[in-house]
Formats: structure tokens, sequence, C-alpha cells
């Protein structure tokens, strides 16, 4: 595939200029080898339909919900206000970010710290651009025939009621949505939210993430859809530790950067 240039918002404003919408790309999105090719995916279908974005790149660090989630404020508080400084500096109006974490924090939880922002998680922004007919996809297309469950993010889902959205993208697919035992508000957490990726498990008997990928797995679908990067390590681990080469994890911007052969 052709090499795309994704601009920064420093470049926007060395030209007076200011991008449609910022693109928050995320900790994971930007050091973890597997999210970074959902990062790569969403970027193509921005580029692809002339949308007007940006980064902040370097400027970019981590929104801190990991440090506030493991209970240390005042790291969390340090972080959050460097970020609004730099956004409140480029006078950010409008947030994209495909990570549901850095989504819940930026648009409910910086309001406290000075951050106010229109914040729009990936999967809600690609829904938006099908219904104004700029996404359009063939029917008979590369997920023809092909059986899709859809995993609910917890900060997606229950903690903003974000459920059809991702339902929605994956409906033009042309393929059969199956859904899980346990979904939308009901949905078994992953195991990573919370911080909970970052420490050693607790006891009991089973990983969380096995017996959420084991629910995915009896759906008989041939790929587990995702719109969360922590989601993806979770289930990504699950998958191969099954031995399920026949079953691919794609978070939904691959899918539709796949099926518009941008991938």
């Amino acid at each position: 595939m052709d090499q795309i240039r994704v601009p920064t918002m420093a470049e926007f404003a060395a030209k007076g200029e200011t991008p449609d919408i910022l693109f928050w790309v995320g900790c994971a999105g930007s050091f973890d080898q597997r999210a970074q090719k959902i990062t790569k995916a969403f970027a193509r279908i921005l580029t692809h339909l002339e949308i007007k974005f940006a980064i902040l790149g370097t400027e970019e660090s981590c929104n801190g919900d990991p440090a506030r989630r493991a209970g240390n404020e005042f790291l969390f508080q340090m972080m959050a206000a460097n970020n609004i400084a730099v956004l409140n500096g480029y006078n950010v109006k409008k947030i994209v970010t495909a990570c549901p974490h850095c989504f819940n924090i930026l648009s409910n939880e910086y309001k406290d710290l000075g951050g106010n922002y229109e914040v729009i998680h990936h999967s809600v922004f690609l829904q938006n651009l099908i219904d104004e007919g700029r996404i359009k996809i063939k029917e008979g297309g590369a997920f023809k025939g092909k059986k899709i469950t859809y995993h609910d993010s917890c900060y997606l889902g229950r903690a903003n009621n974000i459920y059809e959205a991702p339902r929605k993208v994956l409906e033009i697919l042309d393929a059969e949505l199956v859904e899980m035992k346990r979904s939308r508000k009901n949905g078994l957490c992953c195991g990573a939210g919370g911080a909970q990726v970052f420490k050693e498990p607790e006891p009991g008997k089973k990983e969380i993430y096995n017996e959420r990928t084991e629910e995915a797995l009896a759906t008989g679908a041939n790929i587990v859809a995702l719109a969360c990067p922590f989601c993806m390590t979770m289930f990504s681990t699950g998958v191969n530790e099954k031995d399920r080469e026949d079953v691919s994890v794609l978070d939904i911007a691959e899918l539709v950067a796949m099926a518009e052969d941008l991938i």
C-alpha cells in the first residue's frame, strides 16, 4: 500500500490553518504494534475520504486514565493539565479517537479541569460517514458469507451507552452479525479495563479474557470485531492461546478499510 502522510497540529498552525478534526491516537495506537494497525487503518479512511485531520504527534501524551484508575490522582491531574494546555493552545474543538478509554476520559473527565471538547469515538464517526453516504461498501464484498461477532467495550458500552454505532458499521459489510451470550449492557469485560491490563492476575479459576474469548468462539464467528485497543490485546491473546488460526480479531476501522481495499 502507498505510504500516507499524516499532518500534525503544529504544521497546520504554522500555515495559519485549522483541521476539521484532531485524531487523538492514544498510547496503544502509538506504541503497541497491533494497535498501530488500527491507527493506520483509520488514518487511511480519513485520507481516502479527504477529511481534513491532524494529530498532535510528539505533543500528545498519555491522557492519564491508567493512573487515575490505578489510584494515582496526582499523576492523572498532572497529565491531564499538560494535555489540556496543549489542546487549548491549538484551540481544539473536535476530537476523534479509536480508544474508548481516551474517549471516556477526554469527553467526561477533562471538563472538570478546563478541557471542554466535542469528543467522538471512531465507531460513531464511521457510522455518521455511512449515514451521510460517504462510505459505501458494495454487496458481495470481502466479508460476504462470513460470521462476525462484536464485543462491547466497557468504556464504550456501559460507561457511555454506545452500543448501536459499532453494529451499524458492521451491518454494511454484508456479513452475518451474531451476538455472544452476554452482549450490550450484559456484556462481559475483556479483563483489561481499570488498569487491570498492567497488573498481575488475581487468584481465580480462569482469566477473564479466556472466559470472554470462549463466548466469542461459541458463536461460530469467523471474525471477532472490536472497537478498543485494550480489548484487541486481550482477544488476540485469547484466540492465539486457543490455536484458532481460522478466527480473525479485527477492529471495525480495519474491517471498513479492508472492505474499501485501503489495506
